[in-house]
């Protein structure tokens, strides 16, 4: 499985977080993903847990079997 990480705006919208390249961060575990989160984003981590509300996540990457096959 990968994971990525988003993180939500002001108007309520969500966006992946990428790379200086602007490609998606993708991360081989749930931990790491974590772990890029809480150092990408610390503060709104740590508001998270006394504000209520979510403004960053961790989402699992659903693979394509079509990506990955030959033609």
């Amino acid at each position: 499985m990968r994971f990525k990480i988003e993180y939500q705006d002001e108007r309520g919208l969500w966006h992946d977080v990428r790379g200086d390249d602007g490609n998606v961060l993708v991360y081989s575990s749930e931990d790491s993903a974590r772990d890029a989160l809480r150092e990408k984003f610390p503060v709104l981590v740590e508001m998270e847990k006394y504000a209520g509300g979510k403004r960053t996540r961790v989402i699992r990457v659903i693979e394509d079997d079509e990506e990955d096959s030959t033609a």
